[in-house]
């Protein structure tokens, strides 16, 4: 059978994954027509916004989208109208993780995608490429499938692919332009085989061919969270080693290193830290958890689980050792947390490091100032809110000062937590902050980022994580 050649993508959902991916394809694609289609109006508008504030922040994003909107890519409500004209149809809308019911704590909670594929069901009147792009359980693609054949209408066939997307958020735009590697799954049918060609030629127009892997289905669904599997899992044993590191004086950084040098280990994803955040580490582990469970693996779903298990360790151990530095007490002393993303360039706060710590200060009853230069306002009332439930906002709100600069934030404090490694808060004037300060000033550095030595030449008590106290 002879793969179709692409000339119409539609991508429902225009989040982390569908909007920066669909936007890179238009780049990289002028002659095919890219439409990303939301029922959030908001966020569709803020997309098409004159002044180019996009709903999400990522480096080199609004470059891209700059190059081709209005030519070959298009933001839209009509969903209806970009499936019905659409050779291949992204599926990149969310999946978190379940809050009640069946699973809930650890199972992939897949409504959006089951609505997604009924709508494409009801709506299509011709042949559809479906690729599932969002992050899902393993033999997902077998119930989009289903409900596909179940709903089609006569003579309309539909193909089923996954792609699962490896972006960091950060790098998202690097990553889409010089990926590792392509992950296409497909049955290894004669029609499956060749809407996998038809992929495949789309990601060809910038991607070498041997960069584009083509593996069965369910392969490349559960490629996807193994991947993010071992990565936390190599986060977890390098922050259980500065644990150890802080109890007997080695330096983390220098055991990292070490390591690091090892061909078979390599140095990356070995930086000590408060804790890894975002929407899919956890997300997808506490999956293959799940998973594992119901398939009746409990050993398994145990050694995973343990991955997780120990990020939120790490955490609570070090806003434990806030609170013991500053004389085993912080109850109304005023704490600065630089940063509020899960990492350094993004606007992303899931699963934020920075808001176990911030929520671990408030039962302490203690004052916060907050900065970050990209997360909104309303986003981290939210998410505060979200984390401490038996707080009404008003009271977290009595708490929480947000501030417009680190400079703000840092005035009248007793110590400042760097959570997220911007690489602004590695510039900050030291010296006036210092000033401004109580004494003793301590910094807890969380991301290995400041001059331990510079700041205590100043005058700071500084506590790294994965090291020893002074």
């Amino acid at each position: 059978m002879s793969p179709v050649k692409v000339q119409k993508i539609v991508c429902i959902g225009a989040g982390y994954v569908g909007g920066p991916t669909c936007a890179v394809i238009a780049q990289k694609c002028p002659e095919i027509i890219v439409t990303i289609v939301d029922l959030n109006e908001a966020r569709i508008n803020a997309w098409n916004d004159e002044q180019y504030r996009l709903p999400i922040y990522e480096p080199g994003l609004v470059e891209v989208v700059r190059s081709c909107r209005g030519k070959n890519l298009f933001f839209s409500t009509d969903v209806d109208k970009g499936i019905q004209e659409a050779d291949l149809i992204f599926v990149s809308v969310n999946t978190p993780t379940k809050k009640s019911g069946v699973g809930a704590g650890f199972a992939a909670d897949l409504n959006y995608v089951e609505l997604a594929t009924r709508r494409i069901a009801a709506v299509a009147t011709s042949n559809k490429i479906v690729v599932e792009k969002s992050t899902v359980p393993c033999r997902t693609a077998e119930s989009m499938r289903t409900i596909l054949e179940a709903n089609a209408k006569p003579n309309c066939r539909f193909d089923i692919l996954s792609n699962p997307e490896f972006l960091a958020e950060g790098t998202a735009i690097k990553d889409l332009h010089n990926p590792d590697r392509v992950l296409i799954g497909s049955l290894q049918t004669p029609e499956g085989l060749a809407a996998c060609q038809s992929l495949s030629d789309v990601y060809a127009h910038w991607v070498s061919r041997d960069q584009i892997l083509t593996v069965g289905l369910w392969s490349s669904e559960l490629s996807k969270l193994a991947a993010n599997a071992m990565l936390a899992q190599r986060i977890s044993s390098i922050n259980a080693l500065s644990a150890i590191c802080e109890a007997t004086g080695a330096n983390i950084d220098e055991v990292a290193n070490a390591v690091g040098y090892d061909s078979r280990i390599g140095p990356k994803f070995l930086k000590a830290s408060v804790g890894f955040g975002g929407s899919c580490f956890q997300k997808d582990i506490l999956n293959l958890v799940y998973l594992s469970e119901s398939l009746h693996l409990p050993e398994v779903a145990a050694y995973w689980r343990q991955v997780v298990e120990m990020n939120e360790h790490q955490k609570s151990r070090f806003a434990k050792r806030v609170v013991d530095s500053l004389f085993n007490t912080i109850t109304n002393k005023r704490i600065t947390v630089l940063g509020f993303a899960f990492k350094a360039d993004t606007g992303d706060t899931r699963e934020s490091a920075a808001i176990s710590l911030i929520r671990d200060f408030l039962k302490e009853k203690a004052n916060v100032n907050l900065y970050d230069p990209q997360v909104e306002e309303h986003q981290i009332w939210q998410d505060l809110a979200e984390a401490s439930p038996n707080l009404s906002l008003e009271t977290i709100k009595k708490q929480v000062n947000i501030c417009s600069s680190s400079l703000e934030a840092c005035k009248d404090a007793e110590a400042i937590v760097i959570a997220t490694e911007w690489k602004e808060f590695k510039e900050i004037d030291w010296e006036t902050v210092y000033q401004g300060m109580n004494k003793p000033a301590f910094v807890f550095d969380g991301r290995l980022l400041v001059d331990e030595d510079k700041l205590t030449k100043i005058g700071f008590k500084v506590v790294t994580i994965g090291r020893g106290s002074l």
